[in-house]
């Protein structure tokens, strides 16, 4: 099979690019080539099933990677402004929750279904049940091969991602491999957005337990990265959003801090558990923190800070609530891990962006190989970050091809 461009992957940054792509030179013959048997799955599974298309505060700070300015520059070529248009005319209106973009119909499969039905629309041929095993020059393009197939392509446009939600999602880093072997170089690949294990002595106690809390993440010391929202205890360590956010930047040995009650500063915290004291004289230790926080937690609180649950209150010394509040402020945990790239909604790492064109994507040593999405060592903040960087680089890469095709 012949085309002009394979764009070997059909999640979110190949829909944009074969979308763009035939947009601008509907003569073009474009195929996307997919592993599985329908494209978008894993941006059906985004924003818990809502779909977290975008983020108004696509800065730097909110990137990662060993160069991660190198996506600003696609950010203005395709910004905010120019995603929530494009889905606006592909019959997806954005609205806005904060900074954080959804379709108005707050389903994700709708935004497959859009991105589906313009790329059917668009005469776009799409193969499914396909993977992508060598990519090799032949004359002035490519010959692809998978399995018993082979394609011919006078561009290709690399965006199969890397290794988050794994197999059954259609990532299996084949295609790091496939570029690997053209020579180019890439930084190791990790799991992020992604839930954390920790020591569970206290926190297997805690499962399914959900509070608001100021999570850091903390090494020798020092403060790596902190986040507030809501945590969930799980009996292998922690989950929720926060948590989420900090996951891609944990090593083991790392620890977890939780501050239970940040909206009190220390002394505020210690001058409300001594008035707290006054009123419940009569009170066991174990229904102290009942009212303030969760029964459970608060109980686990007070066992941390080395009081008997089963005394009284009024035996409770200001010392006492002085290691109660230093355990509500920064309740410790130890990162053994993650829960893996099965569980996890990104990934770390990627192919080096500085072997990819700054305009146009395409790889420096193979004109015609274009690369975009996760694959490249660009990764986002948990918030429609990295689905942003998937419409800008999908559409940079496939505005390069067929200027190179020209």
């Amino acid at each position: 099979m012949v085309f002009d461009i394979c764009v070997i992957g059909g999640g979110a940054a190949g829909m944009m690019a074969a979308i763009t792509a035939k947009q601008a030179n509907k003569n073009l013959n474009i195929a996307i080539i997919e592993r599985l048997d329908r494209v978008g799955k894993k941006i059906a599974l985004t924003g818990n099933g809502r779909c977290n298309i975008t983020n108004k505060n696509t800065t730097e700070e909110n990137y990662y990677g060993s160069a991660p300015q190198f996506c600003l520059p696609f950010f203005k070529r395709f910004s905010v402004n120019d995603t929530c248009r494009f889905f606006d005319e592909i019959g997806v209106p954005v609205i806005f929750e904060g900074d954080k973009g959804y379709p108005r119909s707050l389903q994700a499969a709708s935004v497959v279904d859009a991105l589906r039905f313009r790329a059917d629309q668009l005469g776009i041929k799409t193969i499914f049940e396909t993977t992508v095993t060598d990519i090799k020059q032949k004359g002035n393009g490519f010959c692809l091969w998978a399995a018993d197939k082979s394609f011919s392509a006078k561009a290709v446009i690399v965006t199969t991602g890397l290794l988050s939600g794994g197999i059954k999602l259609g990532c299996d880093g084949k295609g790091l491999e496939i570029l690997n072997k053209l020579g180019a170089r890439s930084a190791r690949v990790s799991p992020a957005i992604v839930q954390l294990k920790t020591d569970t002595d206290f926190v297997r106690q805690l499962k399914g337990i959900k509070t608001d809390a100021t999570v850091s993440l903390m090494r020798g010391g020092k403060l790596i990265k902190s986040d507030f929202g809501e945590t969930l205890f799980c009996d292998y360590g922690l989950s929720g959003p926060p948590v989420l956010q900090l996951s891609g930047h944990a090593k083991n040995g790392d620890e977890i801090k939780l501050d239970l009650m940040s909206e009190y500063e220390f002394d505020e915290l210690y001058s409300l558990l001594k008035n707290r004291k006054k009123a419940l004289l009569s009170r066991k230790n174990d229904e102290f923190l009942s009212g303030l926080i969760n029964k459970r937690l608060g109980q686990v609180i007070i066992k941390r800070a080395g009081i008997s649950l089963g005394d009284e209150v009024k035996n409770l010394s200001d010392a006492d609530l002085k290691k109660i509040c230093s355990v509500a402020k920064a309740f410790g945990c130890s990162v053994l891990g993650n829960t893996g790239f099965n569980n996890s909604q990104a990934s770390m790492g990627g192919l080096y962006t500085d072997q990819f064109d700054c305009e146009s994507l395409m790889y420096k040593k193979i004109p015609g190989l274009f690369a975009a999405g996760e694959i490249l060592d660009i990764t986002g903040d948990c918030g429609g970050f990295n689905l942003q960087w998937a419409w800008s680089s999908g559409y940079a890469a496939a505005m390069g091809a067929v200027e190179f095709l020209g």
